[in-house]
C-alpha cells in the first residue's frame, strides 16, 4: 500500500479509509484513487490487512464432509451470511475424520478468526480440543450439538421431528421399523435412534431397530447393500422402514428397485420407506422420499447472526444458549 501510495499521490491512511468503505472518502477522492487503481492494477491483501487489526475480519466456518449435500447447503448458507455482514469466511470440511476437525481449528488459529461456525461430529469429536480452543476464540455451534462447550448450539429438535415422523407412519400404515449404521458417523444419529424409541413408546408399539455393518461416510453405498439384505432376508418386522438420514434410505429405495419391490403407499406396494433431513435429491428419487424438513436458512443464519453479536459487543455470554428448530413433515409418494 505504501508503494501504491507514492505513485498514487494519495495518502496511506486516505487509502486505508477507502478500502476500509469506499464512502467515507470525498467523490473527488474517491475518484482518483479509482483511475489510479485502473491503471496500477493494485489490490490489497485482505487476509494480511486483517491480522494488523487487534480483532481480525475473518470468520473459519468447519463442517464434517463437504462432499455431503447436506453440509454443502447449509455452508452456502452460513458463508452468504458471513459475507453479507462483512466479514471474511474461510470454509474447511473435515472430510468424514474427527481427527481433521481438530487439524483445522489449528489451522485456524494462525490467521486469528474472529470467530468460528462449527458443525462438529459430536461424540466423536475431541471434546478437549474444541474447548480450549473455544477458550480462545468465540464459537458458536450447529447441526450437531456438544453439550456444555462453546457459546451457543443451533440446531434442529431431533426429538420433536423423528416423533413427528413416527406419529405419521403409525397412523397411515404399520409401524415403523428403524433402520441406521452400527457405527454412526452422522453426528445426529444417536438422538435420533433414542428419539424413535421413546417415540415408538408413547405409541405403544414394539420398537425394531436394525443395524448396517461398516462405517464411514457412503451411506448410499451402505444403505443400498445392507438394507438390500435386510429386504431379501425379509428381516424388517413390519413393512414400514425409518431410516436414520435420507441418504441410507436413497441407498435402501435403490436395492428395493434392483429386488423388484414397489416402495409406497398404493394398494399394490408391499414396503414403506422414510428418511430424515430433506435431502437436496430426495425429492427426485423414485419413488420421491417421505422425509423430515430442517431449516437450513434458519439455523444457518441464526448461528452466523448468534456469533457477530458476541463478536459486536465485545464480551463473551454469561450463559450458553441452545435454540432448537421443529422438523416440517414432507410427504412424499415413498411412504
Amino acid at each position: 500500500m505504501e508503494d501504491f501510495a507514492a505513485v498514487s499521490g494519495i495518502s496511506r491512511p486516505t487509502l486505508s479509509k477507502y478500502f476500509n468503505n469506499p464512502d467515507s472518502v470525498r467523490r473527488s477522492t474517491r475518484e482518483r484513487i479509482e483511475r489510479a487503481l485502473s491503471i496500477y492494477d493494485y489490490r490489497p491483501n485482505i487476509y494480511a490487512v486483517n491480522q494488523n487489526r487487534r480483532r481480525t475480519k475473518n470468520i473459519g466456518i468447519v463442517v464434517p464432509n463437504l462432499a455431503d449435500p447436506f453440509f454443502s447447503e447449509i455452508s452456502r448458507v452460513v458463508e452468504l451470511a458471513c459475507i453479507a455482514a462483512g466479514y471474511s469466511p474461510l470454509l474447511l470440511s473435515s472430510h468424514g475424520n474427527p481427527a481433521q476437525e481438530g487439524q483445522n481449528l489449528e489451522a485456524l488459529r494462525s490467521i486469528k478468526p474472529a470467530g468460528v461456525l462449527l458443525a462438529p461430529f459430536g461424540r466423536l469429536s475431541e471434546r478437549a480440543e474444541i474447548e480450549r480452543f473455544g477458550r480462545d476464540f468465540p464459537v458458536v455451534l450447529f447441526d450437531a450439538n456438544i453439550e456444555s462447550a462453546c457459546e451457543a448450539f443451533v440446531g434442529t429438535n431431533n426429538a420433536q421431528s423423528i416423533d413427528l415422523m413416527v406419529e405419521y407412519l403409525c397412523r397411515s400404515g404399520e409401524p415403523p421399523c428403524f433402520f441406521e449404521m452400527k457405527s454412526p458417523t452422522n453426528p445426529n444419529a444417536n438422538k435420533r435412534r433414542n428419539a424413535y424409541l421413546e417415540s415408538m413408546d408413547r405409541h405403544g408399539f414394539p420398537p425394531h431397530i436394525y443395524q448396517a455393518k461398516g462405517d464411514g461416510w457412503d451411506f448410499e453405498v451402505i444403505g443400498s447393500s445392507e438394507g438390500g439384505r435386510l429386504i431379501a432376508d425379509g428381516a424388517f418386522k413390519t413393512n414400514t422402514v425409518l431410516c436414520s438420514n435420507d441418504r441410507l434410505a436413497i441407498g435402501m429405495l435403490s436395492a428395493a428397485y434392483k429386488l423388484g419391490r414397489k416402495v409406497g403407499h398404493g394398494a399394490d406396494c408391499t414396503l414403506r420407506i422414510a428418511g430424515h433431513d430433506d435431502h437436496p435429491f430426495s425429492r427426485f428419487t423414485c419413488p420421491s422420499l417421505t422425509t423430515i424438513a430442517q431449516d437450513y436458512a434458519a439455523i444457518a443464519n441464526l448461528a452466523a447472526t448468534t456469533l457477530f453479536k458476541t463478536l459486536e459487543t465485545d464480551a463473551r455470554p454469561s450463559e450458553r444458549v441452545e435454540t432448537l428448530f421443529e422438523g416440517t413433515l414432507v410427504m412424499r409418494d415413498s411412504a
